[in-house]
């Protein structure tokens, strides 16, 4: 996910292709993108755009890539085959970079204790201009917060393997064909863990603010062991703080969401919270 509410580059869609122009000082989003386009392409062809061209260096970087077919899964409820469908693109994106691959690829940004960072530098903006309830919940969470060692990054664990994620969850970003799900934008990928992308899914406003995500389904197919569940409940906990903070950044005169987001989000930490 994105820790700036705004947008890092502009689309020129055309019939066969796809131009991607990064703004100015964006060097690095598209650096990923370009490693993440060319990686799947030679280990999952077809998953992904194929990667067509690129300048780099340019002062307004650019990525070239082939144009998928489909329709962004967000904004519209899923049924069983759709959602059987994102769970296997999701699984065969993370397992798609062999190991040896693997280790060479840079930590994705935006990692957790980059986020715990990123709320503490919010909070004396945020917290004084939000509601009751939304400033109980968001009281709520940087409580636990303070508690839940996220603050340091997590130590490598054999039962909590690498995996290479896309860095975002935004459905919008999964594309459904009638037959199979693809995946598109990487800007912020690179080596993960399993439980922490699954969380960048089901914690996105995407996935509840138009038609909630069965969250409950679409993790139950995967096959996750005790010490990954474990860190999935963290991750949600903290990516949906995240997101309170995220939705209290609207612009009254120009609002991104629907009015009440706030409120909804600050109900779905709270249950999370317990």
């Amino acid at each position: 996910m994105s820790a700036v509410p705004w947008s890092t580059h502009a689309l020129d869609l055309r019939s066969d292709r796809v131009v991607k122009t990064f703004l100015r000082g964006r060097h690095d989003e598209c650096g990923r993108e370009w490693r993440a386009l060319t990686l799947l392409d030679a280990h999952a062809p077809g998953l992904a755009p194929a990667p067509r061209g690129s300048d780099l260096t340019a002062e307004q970087p650019v990525v070239v890539m082939s144009r998928l077919p489909g329709e962004p899964l967000r904004g519209r409820p899923l049924d069983a085959r759709q959602l059987a469908a994102l769970a296997a693109t999701v699984g065969e994106l993370y397992a798609a970079v062999p190991a040896e691959v693997l280790r060479t690829v840079p930590p994705r940004p935006n990692r957790p204790e980059r986020l715990v960072a990123q709320i503490h530098a919010w909070t004396p903006d945020v917290r004084p201009r939000v509601g009751a309830e939304v400033g109980a919940a968001m009281d709520r969470g940087l409580a636990w917060l303070a508690g839940s060692g996220l603050e340091r990054a997590p130590a490598a664990a054999p039962d909590v393997p690498a995996v290479f994620g896309p860095g975002d969850g935004n459905l919008a970003n999964y594309l459904w064909d009638g037959a199979r799900v693809r995946v598109v934008d990487f800007e912020d990928s690179g080596r993960s863990e399993r439980p922490f992308e699954l969380a960048e899914i089901t914690e996105h406003a995407g996935s509840w603010v138009e038609h909630p995500l069965d969250v409950e389904a679409f993790l139950g197919r995967f096959d996750l062991g005790a010490a990954e569940r474990a860190r999935l409940g963290q991750y949600r906990r903290l990516l949906a703080l995240v997101w309170l903070f995220l939705v209290c950044f609207d612009d009254p005169e120009n609002p991104r969401n629907p009015p009440g987001t706030a409120d909804r989000q600050a109900g779905r930490l709270r249950r999370l919270l317990g």
